[in-house]
């Protein structure tokens, strides 16, 4: 392919900007070192960006990540997942579940009547305000 125009690559890559910036970073790429995928015939690095692009050599969707990767300032980091919250049993699940728990297991305070009243008599009942 001697001459590379914006025709040949046009069915690769749909939109003429996209395809722009995608033969743009392609050579930027080229000039920092990233190797070749074809002979460079004494052309520029827009040119063989282009053949490259013509000749399917290099993905256009992989340099699409590549550019978006380059333009990013901020790179999110993966954080581990948090652990897998515990699923609620249905209203069935709970009930087999309430019955089949051993009341042996289950312990309770016990208060009598006397601690009970003697605990109430010790409460003092919130002062009143004019406000209410």
């Amino acid at each position: 392919m001697a001459r590379v125009t914006v025709e040949d690559c046009i069915d690769k890559v749909e939109n003429r900007f996209e395809l722009v910036l995608l033969a743009a970073h392609r050579a930027r790429m080229i000039s920092s070192g990233s190797p070749l995928t074809i002979e460079r015939d004494n052309d520029k690095n827009p040119v063989v960006a282009l053949r490259e692009i013509a000749e399917q050599t290099v993905s256009p969707e992989d340099m699409k990540e590549d550019l978006i990767h380059s333009l990013q300032k901020f790179v999110e980091v993966d954080e581990p997942e948090a652990e897998a919250v515990p699923v609620v049993p249905s209203s069935q699940q709970q009930l087999t579940q309430v019955n089949s728990v051993d009341d042996s297991a289950v312990e309770f305070d016990r208060m009598s009547e006397e601690d009970l009243l003697r605990g109430l008599e010790g409460l003092v009942p919130p002062e009143r305000t004019d406000d209410v």
